[in-house]
């Protein structure tokens, strides 16, 4: 494709985003492409660049628009984003150019545009604070509350583009087998700091068409990721529940450590994750997981009351910790979805916590942020059920830096992961239990 093209490919697929707005970008973007076989891999990559880094800016960007007294559309920011980049005007006008999936000549409004913007900086001190920091406005106190003096600095490397993480599959291989495998293929990873199957390499990168990968040795994981599963604890003689399973990318985890044995049930509400998740499993080689389908009225929960040594819940959240992969959630998100995910996360919860054997622990986890999905859910929890309490993980996986915690966050500032929270919590010793032990007390 030409440079042209390109722009007019950029431009056609933020329309797409804009027409579908509560559907995820990287889910339009998948469709869009589907639907252009002709757009090869370079040009794909070239064209999501140009999307993503609009999206990173898009408050800033719109700001300079209205500005400038011009409308804000997907054609309009191309243009600003251009400018503010500081690309000459005839290099740009040269971009808009006329013919097949060209985008089609600069109109007289966009070319004031570009001569208003000539020498500017996106940022702006006129700037409010929520649209310099690329925030919805009703978000940008609730962060305040999260991160107080370090919001800038956090929210910087939530901007930037994230690095491409692998989960090493010790049931097949090991980390510099794995990373070695890579290489041959011309995929130069590095082993990630925190966690101990971790791979990581910058950019996206063709890691689905390796054989590492074909052949089940490599999953797509966020180190952050790796390490809610590391606090887990697993072991091999367990029953463990993975309450909110998704398409399986913690239940491998656990599969892994527990080197394939024990029992492992993956829930979720989603047919069509779970059955995403078979595909994954065979690949991995995993065997010790069954799936199961929760339904309204299902008597499942109810007869497996107080029977898994460990419970998962890898909560519905907002996702305000993956914001470097999906730069488009920070916007689509409104208070009134963030206000009804706290209460499916507390009755997830309360559900999940029936499953949990006296002296089994529950481990509850999100990849947000907000100290309202984390650390205030957990104190709510556990003054609800005074049965639970916070413990010290005790799991050899965790790196010495996390060893013993409790509870843990992590973010892209401090971590260099995507951000994510875990909090592990044991349900006590019943009191039939503690009798038991008492009757056989010398």
């Amino acid at each position: 494709m030409t440079p042209s093209a390109r722009l007019g490919a950029s431009i056609d697929l933020l329309t797409a985003m804009e027409a579908t707005p509560r559907k995820p970008a990287d889910a339009v973007a998948n469709s869009f492409f589907r639907e252009r076989r002709y757009i090869g891999g370079g040009d794909r990559r070239a064209v999501s660049g140009m999307v993503w880094e609009i999206m990173r800016a898009w408050r800033r960007l719109g700001w300079w628009l209205t500005k400038c007294g011009v409308e804000i559309t997907p054609r309009s920011l191309a243009v600003a984003n251009l400018a503010l980049k500081g690309w000459p005007a005839r290099e740009i006008a040269a971009l808009f150019a006329e013919g097949r999936f060209a985008p089609g000549a600069l109109s007289y409004s966009e070319q004031d545009v570009v001569s208003a913007l000539a020498g500017e900086k996106l940022d702006n001190a006129e700037m409010p604070r929520a649209v310099r920091l690329e925030l919805p406005d009703w978000l940008l106190p609730r962060l305040e509350e999260t991160f107080g003096d370090t919001l800038e600095a956090e929210l910087a490397a939530l901007s930037e583009p994230a690095t491409l993480d692998l989960r090493v599959n010790m049931l097949r291989t090991n980390r510099r087998d794995a990373q070695n495998a890579l290489g041959r293929e011309g995929l130069h990873a590095i082993l990630t700091p925190l966690s101990p199957w971790g791979l990581r390499l910058n950019g996206r990168l063709p890691v689905t068409s390796t054989a590492p990968f074909k052949d089940g040795r490599v999953e797509i994981q966020d180190e952050g990721s790796q390490l809610v599963a590391a606090i887990m604890g697993v072991t091999p003689d367990m029953r463990v529940l993975d309450y909110c399973a998704g398409a399986g990318g913690k239940t491998l985890a656990l599969a892994m450590m527990m080197e394939n044995k024990g029992h492992i049930t993956a829930c979720d509400v989603s047919e069509v994750r779970l059955d995403g998740a078979v595909r994954r499993l065979r690949r991995a080689g995993v065997h010790n997981v069954e799936r199961h389908l929760l339904k309204a009225g299902d008597k499942w929960a109810k007869r497996r009351a107080k029977s898994f040594d460990r419970v998962l819940v890898d909560a519905p959240c907002s996702g305000t910790g993956t914001w470097r992969r999906n730069p488009d959630a920070r916007l689509r998100m409104t208070e009134q979805d963030l206000e009804e995910l706290l209460v499916k996360q507390s009755e997830i919860l309360d559900r999940a916590s029936s499953l949990v054997k006296p002296g089994g622990r529950m481990v509850y986890a999100t990849c947000s942020v907000l100290q309202a999905e984390n650390a205030n859910q957990v104190e709510a929890f556990l003054s609800r059920h005074p049965d639970f309490e916070r413990v010290p993980s005790d799991s050899s996986a965790l790196p010495e830096s996390l060893r013993g915690a409790s509870m843990f966050s992590l973010t892209p500032h401090r971590n260099e992961t995507d951000g994510f929270f875990a909090a592990v919590l044991e349900r006590k010793a019943d009191a039939e239990t503690d009798q038991k032990i008492d009757a056989t007390a010398p």
